[in-house]
């Protein structure tokens, strides 16, 4: 194997350039394109391409979400911290992750649920357009579609990306019957880093 000479600025690109050649003749919708490339590269792993799944209009959803300022919640510490700060900054957005908060554990333990499920909750009493990014907890995915139903939250996208075995499969579906746009990864593969290039891929859409 020869090794490729490279500076440090140029990886993401030459990466960009190897994906883009391994895609063959696979053709990718235009607006998705960029977002699928993006989850590659975190994850040198093709079966993306055929797993991740967009409703109608989600991509188009989300960048008027970001236009607007929108807070992103996301369900591990892991994926708030891998989301670009300075894009998010150029936009007038924010990120939070409420798994490590005081309340949510305290609320978690007296409903019997998980901090996931708390978590979710607590994001529906935010204001503005909101993107809840889930790459570890089914449970949040099943709380958000109950808060859905009920009326409390109406997210502007779900990026579903939880991996694992129990219960990962089903949340997706459920989460993709519930209503609202989503980016969803099928099947069992995904997590907080998969659901951070999300949002990355998104917001680089708008700021570079």
């Amino acid at each position: 194997m020869k090794i490729e000479h490279i500076l440090p600025a140029d990886i993401e690109r030459r990466s960009m350039e190897i994906i883009e050649s391994e895609l063959g003749p696979i053709e990718l919708p235009p607006d998705e394109k960029d977002i699928i490339k993006r989850v590659v590269h975190t994850s040198a792993d093709f079966d993306y391409v055929r797993n991740l799944r967009f409703s109608e209009g989600a991509v188009r959803k989300a960048l008027e979400a970001l236009k607007a300022g929108c807070t992103i919640v996301t369900d591990t510490n892991m994926a708030c911290m891998g989301i670009s700060k300075p894009g998010l900054t150029k936009l007038g957005c924010q990120k939070v992750c409420f798994m490590a908060d005081d309340d949510v554990a305290a609320a978690a333990r007296e409903q019997g649920t998980t901090r996931a499920q708390a978590s979710m909750d607590k994001a529906a009493g935010l204001t503005g357009p909101l993107i809840i990014a889930v790459g570890n907890a089914p449970t949040a995915l099943l709380r958000l579609k109950e808060l859905i139903d009920q009326g409390k939250i109406s997210p502007a996208l779900i990026i579903g990306v939880p991996v694992g075995f129990v219960n990962v499969e089903y949340a997706k579906d459920v989460i993709m019957e519930a209503g609202v746009p989503y980016i969803v990864a099928k099947g069992r593969k995904g997590g907080s880093t998969i659901a951070a290039a999300i949002c990355n891929a998104l917001i680089y859409k708008l700021t570079r």
